[in-house]
């Protein structure tokens, strides 16, 4: 969990040093090879203390945007929420105790979503309440197929 110093400095560069050094040209690029890894677990492999999760996010967003990708940011965020929440996969049950596991994931996941993506985001979740997933469903990365159907590439 970062600590006071990640909002030390330059964050940007640092952000971008630390990717760098582990061979990737992109912050994108360094959380696409983990995609199922939390935000705060991509925070904290790059800098224990001194990167936050909110600041690998908004990288994430930054870079989706340049790249009008921000439908498959949107995606990915969720499946790494869905992964942290939920790391059996979606439940067989929806008792309390699950609810509350996949309400946490959405709940979270709509507060990520940028403004631009949030009726789209909203519907996706109707989506999921209306016809959940299998038991034991969990998306590999954010171009899972069932994602994609609920949240299609086209872009906002």
């Amino acid at each position: 969990m970062s600590g006071g110093g990640a909002w030390q400095g330059n964050i940007k560069a640092r952000l971008y040093e630390r990717v760098r050094a582990r061979g990737f040209d992109s912050l994108t690029a360094f959380a696409d090879a983990r995609p199922t890894v939390p935000l705060y677990a991509l925070a904290d492999e790059l800098g224990d203390d001194d990167v936050a999760a909110v600041q690998v996010l908004s990288g994430l967003l930054a870079e989706a945007e340049q790249s009008k990708r921000v439908t498959r940011f949107v995606r990915d965020v969720l499946v790494r929420l869905l992964s942290q929440s939920l790391p059996n996969g979606w439940p067989a049950v929806l008792d309390d105790e699950n609810l509350f596991k996949v309400a946490k994931a959405l709940g979270s996941w709509s507060a990520y979503t940028p403004e631009t993506h949030k009726e789209r985001a909203r519907l996706a979740r109707a989506a999921l309440r209306a016809n959940p997933p299998p038991a034991g469903w969990r998306p590999l990365g954010p171009d899972d197929d069932l994602l994609r159907t609920i949240l299609p590439d086209e872009e906002a």
